[in-house]
């Protein structure tokens, strides 16, 4: 498929509302969604995220010429994560199959019409991000990329049954702010998708988010702080598919989870957001999480926090 043979598409809804452009501290840029009322990324920089969270823990040397490597993007957004993990790629490149999910087109147009932007990446990756946009797509010789535009619980069902996937990416905006990306169910069907050995990355370190993972099987790993990041006790999570290969306790931008974070996954914080039809508002989400915490007998998280600051303190 080339250039010259793609009709843009036509119309545009706005789910993500209005989207107000902001330079981040690496010189890169991103937006601010309206709708959700939150930034697409930290204050560390966009490009600085998408490389330490998304590139860096996925290992990518791992895979080799003649391997192939399964890639979900879920919220693809402006494209920071599938381009920086496309740019990364070790020589010789494996194969790639790559899928996306994202609800609004408007993301990655805004992206592609920012030169500095364009210029991050190299000639072949900024082609197939402008496919994705113009052609929901690319068909190479060694390489396919399938998007699919639409609400993520719905778009996940629409891939292959038997596809499973190396990397999954999952880049929603906050637990908060858009609990229908982050329930119990949808987390589930993106853990059974994992091929065995596969990575699932997030900036989320939420002990609602970890707990729902661990429950699907996977085992936790903690992303460590992006440079210019603000300070933190985690920058995010890895889930990795339990395979017969043992993994270390680190590796590159990654560590295992402290004695602080395994408590945090038995505090009120850890109560999953449920959505059971994988239809329902982000409201009705979060006060049914509201409710079941309120009657989970869960230590408190402040408890949690207060007694690990103590510790911390005092050595």
């Amino acid at each position: 498929m080339t250039l010259s043979g793609c009709i843009a598409n036509a119309g545009h809804s706005r789910p993500l509302g209005a989207l107000n452009v902001f330079p981040t501290a690496d010189g890169s840029f991103s937006l601010h969604s309206e709708y959700f009322d939150e930034a697409f990324h930290n204050s560390a920089g966009a490009l600085n995220e998408a490389c330490a969270k998304f590139a860096q823990p996925a290992e990518l040397t791992r895979f080799s010429g003649g391997q192939t490597l399964r890639i979900l993007d879920v919220c693809m957004g402006l494209g920071y994560n599938t381009a920086a993990v496309l740019d990364a790629m070790p020589t010789p490149a494996p194969n790639v199959l790559w899928w996306g999910l994202e609800i609004d087109r408007r993301p990655l147009e805004l992206a592609l019409a920012q030169t500095g932007f364009c210029s991050a990446w190299s000639a072949s990756v900024h082609q197939k991000l402008i496919l994705i946009r113009d052609c929901d797509g690319w068909d190479q010789p060694e390489s396919r990329g399938t998007m699919l535009w639409g609400d993520a619980r719905q778009t996940l069902h629409q891939l292959p049954q038997d596809q499973q996937f190396d990397l999954i990416l999952h880049d929603a905006f906050s637990p908060g702010r858009c609990p229908q990306l982050w329930s119990e169910e949808f987390l589930h069907g993106l853990a059974i998708r994992l091929a065995p050995g596969g990575r699932l990355l997030t900036y989320s370190r939420a002990a609602a988010i970890r707990a729902s993972l661990q429950r699907a099987g996977l085992k936790l790993f903690s992303l460590l702080q992006v440079p210019g990041e603000r300070g933190g006790w985690s920058s995010g999570t890895m889930g990795m598919k339990q395979f017969k290969i043992s993994f270390g306790e680190k590796g590159p931008g990654w560590r295992a989870l402290t004695a602080m974070e395994h408590e945090h996954l038995h505090t009120r914080a850890a109560v999953p957001y449920r959505d059971p039809t994988g239809e329902d508002q982000a409201e009705v989400i979060r006060r049914r999480r509201s409710t079941e915490q309120q009657l989970c007998g869960l230590e408190a998280t402040n408890t949690w926090h207060h007694r690990w600051t103590a510790k911390q303190r005092h050595g």
